[in-house]
């Protein structure tokens, strides 16, 4: 997901400003999410703590009753599974928090890309893709980013770990303003 945005907290939603990334949210753009709401406080980056599954989807207006129910059961063939936020990570102008294990994430990744192969992870700028993380802030140039992000890790380390039971995938959809709620899937939902 963009990651230049703002929430609002009335609502429950996110705003965000295209970037000149190249990767700029486009209205209708979808993303499916693990949110991580121990992590909230911790989070300066302007955005409720997630852990990306797939963004981008397919386009929202693509999600009808048919993939709804190809998305319940692709879901519920996974079981549910325990994140726990232990270490800090880093990308160029991004801190973030690893969470851990890796696998079930990577897993639903990958059986979604398996099933939709147009829903190109990050639209296929970071290759094919970024290990899972929950971005804690993303504000920071080259020119200062290790002494800010190094500061702020060394205040918020007393926080970890943090764990978060993970039994639900959340649909999210830009609608040009925020990210808004669609669907919520139960993982190990099997029928």
């Amino acid at each position: 997901m963009h990651t230049d945005e703002d929430v609002n907290p009335e609502a429950g939603l996110v705003d965000s400003e295209p970037t000149d990334a190249g990767w700029g949210d486009i209205p209708g753009d979808t993303a499916l999410t693990i949110t991580v709401p121990e992590a909230d406080p911790l989070v300066r980056a302007g955005f409720p703590a997630h852990v990306t599954v797939l963004y981008p989807f397919v386009h929202e207006s693509r999600i009808d009753a048919t993939t709804h129910r190809e998305l319940a059961a692709l879901f519920a063939a996974h079981d549910a599974f325990t994140l726990t936020f232990e270490a800090f990570g880093r990308y160029p102008g991004v801190l973030y928090l690893d969470p851990w294990p890796h696998d079930p994430v990577t897993a639903l990744t990958k059986d979604l890309t398996r099933r939709w192969p147009e829903a190109v992870p990050y639209r296929g700028i970071f290759g094919a893709g970024l290990a899972p993380h929950l971005t804690i802030a993303n504000h920071e140039g080259p020119a200062t980013q290790e002494a800010a992000y190094d500061a702020l890790q060394a205040e918020l380390a007393p926080a970890l770990p943090l764990s978060r039971p993970v039994d639900t995938v959340r649909l999210i959809a830009w609608d040009g303003r925020r990210w808004q709620d669609r669907a919520a899937y139960r993982l190990g939902a099997r029928s």
